[in-house]
């Protein structure tokens, strides 16, 4: 049985129904992998080098240094 790819639009209604509070965290956590949020985060991150240089992003970001100046969490 062949896996059916990521579908980003799902993910996203996934983690909104989270952050509105209607699901608990570890139904959206079950909802991500369930939807292939793995998958897509592996591919973004395969990505990720080639992106961030055409980008202009800085060595710290690209490399998952310290971005806290640029993100917010909402609570």
């Amino acid at each position: 049985m062949e896996i059916p790819p990521p579908d980003a639009g799902k993910l996203l209604q996934s983690w909104m129904e989270w952050e509105r509070g209607d699901v608990t965290p570890g139904r959206v956590m079950a909802n991500l992998k369930t939807g292939g949020m793995r998958r897509l985060l592996e591919e973004l991150a395969a990505q990720g080098g080639e992106a961030a240089a055409g980008a202009g992003m800085t060595a710290g970001a690209a490399d998952g240094g310290d971005v806290a100046g640029s993100w917010a969490p909402v609570v």
